[in-house]
């Protein structure tokens, strides 16, 4: 298996794709990238109850990808500050294994074309009045 270059076990790659894997949780992201937010803010643009909210936050959390607190009543919810650098890790490095792959492939095609040996086609061939012919 290939290594990667962050600190992340596979376990927990797996905890936080899987936790981006759904809609509802990748909004709630997007939304904490805006900074910290309570769990009604968070809950407000989705016809879903309060508890389903915060069992995607759970998840998130599992993933470490948020964190949360409690501020007298309300909790709250903002994103871990590296929360998807290793997911940003793991696709970069995935990014160029793929890229050189794809490089090496490319140099193979042109080497093959290069050695095929070129024979004109019909439509190439000389006609009787460009070869000069009386």
């Amino acid at each position: 298996m290939l290594s990667v270059t962050s600190q992340r076990t596979s376990e927990e790659l797996d905890l936080l794709f899987g936790a981006l894997a759904d809609a509802t949780r990748r909004a709630i992201v997007e939304q904490l990238a805006g900074g910290e937010a309570t769990v009604t803010e968070l809950a407000a643009p989705f016809a879903i109850s309060l508890p389903a909210i915060s069992r995607h936050l759970k998840v998130l959390e599992r993933a470490a990808i948020i964190t949360r607190g409690r501020q007298g009543r309300w909790r709250s919810a903002r994103l871990t500050p590296t929360s998807l650098a290793s997911a940003s890790d793991w696709l970069a490095l995935h990014e160029r294994l793929w890229n050189e792959r794809v490089d090496r492939l490319d140099d193979h095609l042109a080497r093959l074309t290069a050695e095929q040996p070129t024979t004109p086609t019909d439509s190439e061939t000389p006609t009787d009045t460009q070869r000069g012919s009386p």
